[in-house]
């Protein structure tokens, strides 16, 4: 292809002017009255009545949204510690088995799917009924 060949892949089309007379009738298509009956008409962007809604308070936000816990399974404590190992959060991240967001370590959730052996010490985490049922039962601890 030459530079001579090259075309535009859209026609140039210039909207119908209307509102000059012809045979469109008394308002020429465009109703009668208001805004979008005069020249040089402008309709707001329909975004503007969405944030309208929203209250007029200094410093508003949308709430603090509360990060949920990392949940781990009795299972995976099984797989990646020993016997008598102390579980905290930061264990769990040195493992890389939690991710850290932002600067802070997440809480974490320790549920009882999958069989437990051995015996662990857990500290700051949160444990579900099931998985409390299943350490105590080893002989494990919960702080």
């Amino acid at each position: 292809m030459q530079t001579h060949e090259i075309q535009p892949i859209h026609k140039t089309h210039r909207g119908k002017r209307i509102g000059r007379g012809g045979k469109r009738g008394t308002y020429s298509g465009r109703g009668i009255k208001g805004q979008g009956a005069r020249s040089g008409r402008k309709m707001q962007p329909r975004i503007r009545e969405l944030i309208k809604r929203y209250p007029k308070l200094r410093g508003y936000k949308f709430g603090i949204v509360k990060a949920k816990p990392v949940t781990l399974n009795v299972g995976i404590l099984e797989k990646n510690f020993e016997k008598g190992a102390h579980i905290t959060p930061s264990a769990l991240r040195e493992k890389r088995l939690i991710k850290i967001t932002g600067k802070r370590t997440p809480a974490v959730k320790i549920l009882g799917t999958g069989k437990l052996t051995k015996t662990l010490s857990i500290e700051s985490c949160v444990v579900s009924a099931g998985a409390k049922t299943k350490i105590e039962a080893v002989g494990g601890t919960i702080k």
